[in-house]
């Protein structure tokens, strides 16, 4: 179904667009097609005591495609409105203390709170509409800002804990020890309790660099958190932070 209403506001997007060409509000408009890699990661506003270190960071394959129409309406200023196809990921490792956690191991569910090692993977496939003022900034930059809201298509938030023990309930709770082998982990997946929608805003640039090509720089800070209003495993709220780092070809 999720599937099915990207694809329904895709071809509305592009319906729009032949009907604005059409009319002739497109003529003198620049579209532009574009490439980029998304780095950054998912996480709190500052790390949260039970969070005692992060032990790795790893970035993914974490693309994006799309393209978008700038039109002018004064000598600098204008508005910049896209379509993205874009993912955003990331696999850490952290070192927790009275961590709150649901894991499952073995075939008991077990709720507390958890001290030892988390592996965490964050896979998030969205179609992303971004709408933006711009200034042209001499002839080959133009600066960029405003809001954003992303469709999720597929969503991935799981991993597993080892090396430590979780106390369920509370921390004066019962003891679950938790191993390095692959049979003495724990294993979480929140995936179907993440949002279906994120809002968020976003600054950047472009820069001309020879004839139609250029790069592109921008930073997207998710306004929502990741997980619906209603979890309540993950006590931190989690938001999606990323640059992206671009290219973009001149097509008109």
């Amino acid at each position: 179904m999720k599937k099915i209403i990207a694809i329904v506001i895709l071809l509305f997007a592009i319906q729009l667009q032949h009907q604005a060409m059409a009319n002739g509000f497109l003529d003198d408009a620049e579209l532009k097609a574009r490439l980029g890699y998304n780095i950054g990661g998912t996480a709190p506003i500052g790390l949260p005591a039970t969070i005692r270190k992060i032990d790795s960071y790893t970035m993914t394959p974490s693309i994006m495609f799309g393209a978008d129409v700038m039109k002018r309406f004064h000598s600098n200023w204008g508005l910049m409105v896209g379509l993205r196809f874009e993912n955003k990921g990331m696999n850490a490792e952290a070192t927790t203390k009275n961590y709150h956690m649901e894991v499952t191991k073995g075939n008991s569910k077990l709720d507390g709170v958890y001290t030892g090692h988390i592996k965490q993977k964050v896979q998030e496939w969205m179609f992303t509409l971004p709408i933006f003022a711009t200034y042209r900034l001499g002839k080959k930059t133009t600066l960029k800002a405003g809001p954003y809201i992303s469709l999720l298509v597929s969503k991935d938030f799981s991993g597993y804990v080892y090396d430590g023990y979780l106390r369920q309930g509370d921390p004066t709770g019962p003891k679950v020890t938790m191993g390095t082998a692959e049979n003495e982990r724990a294993t979480y997946d929140f995936s179907d309790d993440m949002r279906n929608f994120q809002v968020g805003v976003a600054v950047g640039a472009d820069w001309q660099i020879y004839k139609q090509f250029g790069i592109s720089a921008d930073l997207n800070w998710g306004l929502n958190g990741i997980f619906k209003k209603d979890f309540k495993t993950v006590e931190q709220t989690l938001y999606p932070i990323y640059g992206t780092i671009g290219l973009f070809y001149k097509l008109k």
